[in-house]
């Protein structure tokens, strides 16, 4: 099994997970670069994506695995086939074999931009950090088995706020994403619920890096 590096920016973030399927798919095909398919009544092609990014976030380090048919290219060239036949926004940055077990995912690296039409409210950063130094912080969860409540104090490893301009809030937060999972924008959620005066009028949030539980780089 091989595994490819990639990254998810720009418009490009508007893509579903399905969606996002379908494109690689094309993109072996056209690249000339035949997928092996899974056996059974119902064969699918031999490619998944860990960890499906929510719809309208980025990402710099996304994982795709797959198995080809055939010979197989050295890796440069197979990544620069493949790019050139994605969408924009869509790049393999780097193309390898024997990547970690997926079970060993533990962490990911998250920043959140809350941008605020008016400026950032008084004392902002004060307040984000009293918030999340609570020792409980319960949210909504929507599930493929309805809405349930979260703690998502348990889930955070670690975080930090900072202004990065007179309207731009950054937070840089460190959480679980596997048994359990925190989704980044249930930091948002937490925000809205339990201190709604620092409520942002947009955010944008980008997956940067993903790390074993000891915290070394996942790949």
């Amino acid at each position: 099994m091989l595994r490819a590096l990639f990254e998810k920016t720009g418009n490009a973030v508007y893509l579903s997970h399905l969606d996002l399927m379908r494109l690689f798919q094309r993109a072996f095909k056209r690249a000339g670069l035949p997928l092996t398919h899974t056996q059974g009544f119902n064969p699918r092609p031999s490619v998944s994506i860990a960890l499906p990014l929510s719809l309208g976030m980025e990402s710099h380090c996304e994982l795709l695995d797959f198995s080809l048919e055939g010979e197989i290219p050295d890796y440069g060239e197979l990544r620069d086939r493949l790019n050139e036949k994605l969408v924009e926004g869509v790049r393999i940055l780097r193309v390898y074999q024997d990547g970690e077990k997926l079970k060993n995912l533990a962490l990911l690296q998250c920043r959140l931009t809350l941008e605020y039409d008016g400026g950032i409210p008084q004392n902002a950063v004060e307040k984000l950090e009293a918030l999340f130094s609570r020792d409980s912080l319960t949210v909504e969860k929507k599930g493929k088995n309805g809405v349930s409540d979260q703690d998502i104090v348990p889930l955070l490893r670690r975080i930090s706020f900072e202004a990065e301009s007179g309207t731009e809030l950054g937070i840089d937060a460190w959480a679980h994403c596997q048994n359990p999972s925190l989704n980044p924008m249930q930091l948002v959620a937490a925000i809205r619920k339990y201190a709604p005066e620092l409520s942002p009028d947009f955010v944008r949030c980008c997956r940067m890096e993903i790390f074993t539980e000891q915290e070394e780089v996942f790949r």
